[in-house]
């Protein structure tokens, strides 16, 4: 059998990569640090979205913009306040019966209830309603894909987020600079796109334009720095790249891979870690979630 130690990646293959990462005249990493200054630099960056996921902050903007979400959101926090969801020792009697009582339950293997995806904020209301009224759970994970300028014009993007951190779920957004982003003509950026001829450009990720990555990390900066949106979905492995590289340097962001950039195997999933091992930082941490 072949030696397996030959896998190895040798130490000058990882200092070239090094010496390049770090090149003045690299034109990448070059963009993405000037992106980031743009913001203020890391730590400005860090703590503007700090102070911008703060519920009384966030409560604060629709306030001032007389948003009828305010009253939702309140009532959301009275509920919580007042216990009025169902606890998960409730929850196993109600589903198991007597049973439940005599049984262990192993947490290491909890599930999480996702809803995928959820467009607009009214139907967080509906669903606290129903969880209340009916005795059920209240998801933990929401998935949203809704264009971000949109459900920035009637406050959604807000009124979310609050509500996300009222019921204690996490949720990721989606940013509009992908490939699917439309163009000045109507058609998407990525020229391989727009029907089965061509649904191509779909395969092993939405592909994007040269300028697209950094343009994401630009996008990705403005609504964490105004309304802390922290976690993302990343459909494009050089946007992956550059998400690894920016919490390389230091910002606290965190991102989730779309089943559309074809992570669906052993080997496609060990590049992903491979890569995310590569540019952890010294505690370990990844955005990758």
């Amino acid at each position: 059998m072949i030696d397996r130690k030959r896998f190895r990646i040798g130490p000058e293959n990882l200092r070239k990569v090094n010496d390049f990462l770090v090149r003045e005249d690299n034109p990448l990493t070059t963009g993405l640090l000037e992106v980031i200054d743009k913001y203020g630099g890391v730590d400005e960056i860090n703590r503007k979205a700090h102070e911008a996921c703060k519920l009384e902050n966030l409560i604060a903007q629709l306030e001032t913009r007389k948003s009828p979400f305010v009253r939702d959101l309140r009532w959301l926090e009275k509920q919580r306040d007042e216990s009025a969801f169902i606890s998960i020792p409730e929850y196993r009697t109600r589903i198991l019966g007597e049973r439940a009582g005599s049984m262990v339950f192993d947490d290491s293997f909890a599930v999480t209830l996702e809803i995928s995806a959820c467009q607009y904020f009214p139907w967080i209301i509906e669903e606290a309603h129903h969880a209340i009224d009916d005795r059920d759970l209240m998801p933990g994970r929401f998935i949203r894909v809704r264009n971000m300028k949109e459900q920035t014009a009637d406050d959604q993007v807000i009124a979310f987020a609050a509500a996300m951190q009222i019921v204690g779920s996490s949720y990721v957004e989606t940013l509009d600079t992908k490939g699917t982003m439309l163009g000045p003509d109507g058609a998407p950026a990525n020229v391989h796109l727009g029907g089965p001829a061509t649904i191509t450009g779909y395969f092993g990720g939405v592909g994007m334009p040269n300028d697209f990555p950094l343009r994401w990390a630009d996008e990705y900066l403005h609504y964490y720095t105004t309304y802390g949106v922290k976690q993302v979905l990343n459909v494009n492995s050089g946007s992956i790249l550059v998400g690894y590289m920016m919490h390389k340097l230091g910002i606290d962001m965190e991102f989730k891979i779309s089943v559309f950039t074809g992570n669906d195997n052993p080997f496609a999933c060990l590049w992903t870690m491979m890569t995310a091992k590569l540019f952890s930082r010294s505690d370990g941490s990844s955005p990758l979630i």
